[in-house]
């Protein structure tokens, strides 16, 4: 499979997944965007169209080791960004990929900062 079908692939599979699933102010869209290299989260209110909160491994302090390591810091970031905005509960969006690897090293550290995916 080239490089074009399995991005293609993986928007399907993602539009797939958004027809059902919808952030809210009270329970926001963790949004997660993953490249070869960073990783990305948003929390997002869909009604409104904004973000409300947003992490990366560029905002980390030093070299957080592997990449799935690195992908479990933002989860904690994130979860202390919306503590501080104020939610508590969030809708997880995995942005078409497997719930495997650096995404869920993301949302298991997101669990651990305290927010309820």
């Amino acid at each position: 499979m080239d490089a074009r079908a399995k991005r293609q692939a993986r928007l399907r599979r993602h539009a797939r997944v958004r027809k059902k699933i919808s952030g809210t102010r009270e329970r926001p869209r963790l949004a997660v965007f993953r490249s070869n290299r960073h990783i990305y989260a948003q929390l997002i209110d869909d009604g409104a169209a904004v973000t409300l909160a947003q992490a990366s491994d560029l905002e980390l302090a030093g070299p957080a080791g592997t990449k799935v390591q690195a992908a479990h810091a933002v989860g904690r970031l994130i979860a202390e960004r919306a503590r501080g905005a104020g939610i508590e509960r969030a809708v997880f969006d995995r942005g078409g990929r497997l719930y495997h690897g650096r995404v869920a090293a993301l949302a298991e550290g997101a669990r651990e900062g305290g927010l309820q995916i």
